[in-house]
């Protein structure tokens, strides 16, 4: 099935790497990694529990997508590239950022072609800048392009949309990242498959459960939906509950396709000194017509918290008072 060695070697190397890659102090389990027709998975989907899924073909077509062909193909628009001088990349909310106007960004949001981002990355230097490409794939793209992403196994994923009852597809980003940059924790409000093209990726997942132990930045702030924890030097005065995390842990290699569900935590990294990554996600609404039981799921009740604190802070229109009401509203009444 492989061609040009894609895919080849992906299990050998999985098994390696987490000798490699930097460890924390949380304990985490393995996600499992199984092939796409195990009884097994569809069990774990409907549960929304994430899972590696192996032999999808869902981005065959583009095996051959390294930084030389997208550089020849992908067109002269411009792509939303992210930078910062760390390998981690916070990101942030412009709309929000007037809430905070002395916040300082650790990540800068550029726009440039993907030949000049392909130029800094090539000639990047101890100390330079580190940059991250994160472009939807629209009509923007090169005829190549094209015919690539037409050529997905979109008859298998469209399958999955149905099976699952998931709303509209809503995105296909594409993701090209420099060695070692990392995503810091952070969950979405999509169900995602994210395939991996080239490179490998590792995954530090965590359950809905573990809100409390993550410390969500507030529904205003610009870094909304990340955690407020540094996870290589944490807090444990401001964030005691983050000695109780745990987590799960995924290595995704090409050919790969991680089920990533809806509200669960995740930090993305590229695993150091295995050279650049190329991934695309496929972003889901989630089903409409899912009823409220009892006891309440920790996706739910996720929801329901970011819901209650949305429609707070529009109420208020002033983020300042909204840490007061909210702390008013509990204590005396619910401690």
């Amino acid at each position: 099935m492989a061609t040009n060695g894609w895919k080849e070697n992906v299990e050998e190397t999985v098994r390696n790497i987490p000798r490699e890659v930097k460890q924390y102090s949380f304990q985490t389990e393995p996600i499992p990694r199984l092939k796409y027709n195990d009884p097994e998975v569809e069990a774990l989907i409907r549960n929304e529990r994430p899972v590696i899924l192996t032999d999808t073909d869902l981005v065959k077509s583009a095996q051959h997508w390294n930084l030389d062909y997208l550089y020849s193909n992908i067109g002269s628009g411009k792509h939303t590239v992210y930078s910062s001088f760390k390998n981690k990349f916070l990101y942030y909310d412009d709309k929000k950022l007037p809430n905070f106007p002395n916040l300082v960004l650790q990540t800068n949001h550029e726009e440039m072609t993907f030949q000049e981002f392909t130029e800094k990355v090539r000639n990047h230097k101890t100390g330079d800048k580190i940059y991250y490409l994160q472009q939807a794939l629209n009509d923007s793209v090169g005829k190549s392009i094209v015919v690539d992403f037409v050529k997905f196994n979109w008859s298998w994923i469209t399958e999955q949309q149905k099976k699952y009852k998931w709303g509209a597809l809503t995105s296909n980003l594409l993701l090209v990242g420099m060695d070692g940059v990392i995503t810091p924790a952070h969950y979405d409000e999509q169900q995602n498959f994210f395939a991996q093209i080239g490179g490998y990726k590792r995954f530090l997942l965590f359950d809905p459960s573990m809100f409390e132990c993550l410390y969500p930045f507030p529904v205003y702030h610009p870094h909304d939906r990340q955690s407020q924890v540094d996870f290589d030097s944490p807090d444990l005065r401001r964030f005691p509950k983050f000695q109780d995390l745990r987590g799960y842990e995924a290595i995704v290699g090409p050919g790969d396709v991680l089920y990533l569900p809806i509200y669960w935590w995740h930090q993305v990294e590229s695993v150091p000194n295995r050279g650049m990554t190329f991934s695309v996600n496929f972003w889901y609404k989630s089903g409409s017509d899912e009823k409220i039981s009892y006891p309440l799921k920790p996706q739910q009740k996720v929801a329901m918290m970011r819901n209650i604190e949305k429609m707070v802070t529009s109420a208020i229109n002033n983020h300042e008072e909204v840490p007061h009401l909210m702390r008013t509203m509990v204590l005396g009444r619910y401690t």
